[in-house]
Order: structure tokens, then sequence, then C-alpha cells
């Protein structure tokens, strides 16, 4: 019994010296003068796919936590009245280009006329010429001339007129082709699901949402340091990130933004001495990489605390060393 409670006894001891190891580096008390912290929250990019037009969800492809790829399809909007346009559109290309091959006959017709009309007016202007026709019959033959004449040039105008209509046709067949694409929405980015907010048969309006992704490639933490550290940060410093689900990990990051204003701190800080000072924002980001790594930990939105090198000569303390998931 006595062994039994000594082992108790010295498991809560153990057990106590951690503990406050570990709130003593949640505190800051223990950290070198050339790093700083700060409370977050864990943030990742979201992205909105949305309807283009308004219209009625055909089919929702997803589920709320799916994993998808760049351009894999989520959902469908009804195209049953873009089809329709679609077919008329396209009927009328079929009407315009028998238009060019009717125009383009038109044109051989009239150049055949043309060439008739010209050898008989040679003929007829010889036999003037000769004294065997009179200057009336010749004067007729030249009006004819120039009508074929007339002719073949308006027939040769209809060819890029009926090509023009063509073109016309085509673009109208290419713009509702592109609603209809349009109406099948993809995924600009691979990420995932984070809420289907249309679901099948519903109206929605132009622009609206109908699933919000979320980026995992682009995770990060946004804390509020005071001028005396920010004076002293660089963009590319080294971080680390600790977040509250799980404190025996020490995630690595690097600052990529620093505000050139300050601000007050919003309230999602938690100490009443950091929200009494002007703090500027600084945004610790994950490297792509280590979160495709962790894809399937990645989750927005888990507050933690972020660490900052203000001075590189400053060496990270072994309770900051990275650890990672095995």
């Amino acid at each position: 019994m006595k062994r039994t409670t000594l082992a108790v006894a010295v498991l809560l001891i153990a057990v106590g010296i951690a503990g406050a190891a570990w709130w003593q580096i949640s505190q800051g008390s223990t950290l070198p003068d050339g790093i700083s912290r700060s409370n977050g929250r864990i943030e990742a990019e979201r992205i909105a796919v949305a309807t283009k037009l308004a219209g009625r969800v055909a089919e929702v492809l997803v589920d709320e936590g799916d994993w998808v790829e760049k351009g894999q399809l989520i959902a469908k909007m009804d195209t049953a009245d873009l089809e329709a346009e679609l077919r008329q559109a396209q009927a009328s290309v079929l009407q315009a280009q028998q238009q060019k091959l009717q125009a383009e006959a038109l044109l051989r017709q009239r150049q055949s006329e043309l060439t008739t009309a010209r050898a008989e007016f040679t003929r007829v202007e010889k036999l003037a010429d000769s004294g065997f026709n009179s200057q009336a019959k010749l004067d007729a033959q030249r009006t004819v001339l120039e009508s074929a004449e007339a002719a073949l040039a308006a027939a040769e105008a209809g060819i890029p007129l009926a090509e023009a209509t063509i073109a016309a046709a085509e673009a109208a067949v290419a713009g509702v082709q592109s609603l209809i694409d349009d109406s099948h929405l993809q995924a600009p980015r691979a990420g995932r699901v984070q809420y289907v907010l249309e679901h099948v048969g519903e109206v929605v309006a132009a622009g609206s949402s109908v699933v919000t992704l979320t980026d995992l490639s682009d995770m990060y933490m946004t804390i509020f340091l005071p001028s005396r550290d920010v004076g002293r940060l660089a963009i590319g410093a080294e971080a680390r990130i600790i977040l509250d689900a799980i404190p025996d990990y020490v995630i690595p990051a690097s600052v990529t933004f620093v505000a050139s204003t300050a601000q007050f701190t919003p309230k999602s800080v938690e100490t009443s001495d950091e929200r009494d000072q002007l703090m500027f924002r600084v945004k610790l980001t994950i490297a792509p990489e280590l979160l495709a790594e962790y894809q399937d930990r990645a989750r927005g939105g888990v507050p933690g605390v972020g660490y900052v090198l203000v001075d590189e000569n400053t060496a990270w303390p072994p309770e900051l060393a990275v650890r990672l998931p095995q």
C-alpha cells in the first residue's frame, strides 16, 4: 500500500512539474528576450463556389468534410432552359452556313453571267464597228454588261455578310455553352468542403454560394505584437505555433505579413494587458508542403499561441524545438 501511494505521489509530482513548465512557456516567462509570443487562432483561406446565374440546384456531388481536387465537379445547376437555347443557337449556325452556300452559288452564277455578257458585248461591238449593228443595240448590250457587273459586285458583298452571320451565330452558341459550363460548379483549388449551403431543388440567386471550401494549402495564425517587438521583426522570420488542442507538438511557421499601422487588438486576444495596447497584426504562415503532409489533420479555427523570433541571433529554447506527429 505504501509503495502504491509513493508511486502515485511521484506521478503527481512529475505531472505537476510538466504542467508548471508548460504554463511558464505558455505565459512567456521563460522566453529569451529575442522571442515574442501572442495568442491567436489558426485560419485558412475560404473559397466560395458560387453560381454565376440564378436557377435551381440540380445536383450536389459532395458532402461536408469531403476532400476535393482542383477542377473536380462539385454541383450542377438546372440547365434545361440553357440547353434549349443552345439547340436554337446551333440551328441558327446551320441556317447561316446554308445561307453562305447559297451566296456562294449565286456568286458563281453572277460570274458566269458576267462572262457571257462580256463576250456578247465584245461580239456586238465588233459588229457595230463593221456597220452590221446599230449603236442602239450596242448601247443596250453595254447596259446588260453593266448590270451583270453590278450583280456580281452585290453577290461578292453577300459572302462576307454571310460569314459575319455565321460568326454571330457561332458566338451565340459559344455564349450559351459558356453559361452551361458555368452551371457545372467546379473546385477552383484543392481543399476540404466546409459547408454545403444549398441543396437539390433549391432556387438560388445569381452569385449565391453553393459550397464553401477551405484551402488547406494556405493556413496561418494571426497574432498581435507590440511595437517594441515589431520594430525588430523581419518578413521571413522564423516562428513557432503551439495549438491548445495538441500542446505536445510545436509547428514551424514563418512571418509572411506585418501590418504597417498599429491597431487595438481584437477581443479574441484573451489578456486585458494586451488589449490595452496598440498592437501590430502579424501573420504566421505554415509551409504548404508541411500542410500537404498533414492534410488529414489540418483544421481551421483552432486557438493557440504563436512565437516569433524577433532577434535572429536568438536560439529557440528546447521547449520550442519543432515536434510534429509521426
